[in-house]
């Protein structure tokens, strides 16, 4: 697969990925049934995968040597950390609500490495 269309599959799939993430995270601290549906409990992991994968293919291209490349996956994995105490983890609402304030964060800066190549994202 073509770099480019691997980065717009990329691209796309981390914009559904935190749609998915907000209205879970909004869906876990209102304590809604909602995220019991199957389809919520399924098709963000699938996104994931997707955005995951194509990361991976990305980096592996241009390789991983990049200290950009580091601080993306230094950032997913805070992310996934923290995005597990918004949706789950979070004994109370207003925990899981801070969590996920701080998960969406955490993804602009990510979002900020990969714009502009920097470990600094957007102070740099």
């Amino acid at each position: 697969m073509p770099y480019l269309a691997l980065k717009h599959l990329h691209t796309t799939a981390a914009v559904i990925s935190i749609v998915f993430f907000v209205i879970r995270a909004w869906w876990s601290v209102n304590e809604s049934p909602r995220l019991q549906a199957r389809f919520v409990r399924i098709a963000p992991h699938v996104v994931d995968t997707v955005l995951l994968v194509c990361g991976l293919w990305m980096a592996a291209t241009i390789g991983f040597h990049q200290p950009w490349i580091a601080a993306k996956i230094v950032g997913l994995v805070l992310y996934i950390i923290v995005g597990t105490i918004a949706i789950k983890r979070g004994r109370t609402p207003a925990s899981r609500g801070i969590a996920a304030i701080v998960a969406v964060i955490i993804f602009m800066y990510i979002v900020g490495v990969a714009i502009t190549k920097q470990p600094l994202s957007w102070l740099a």
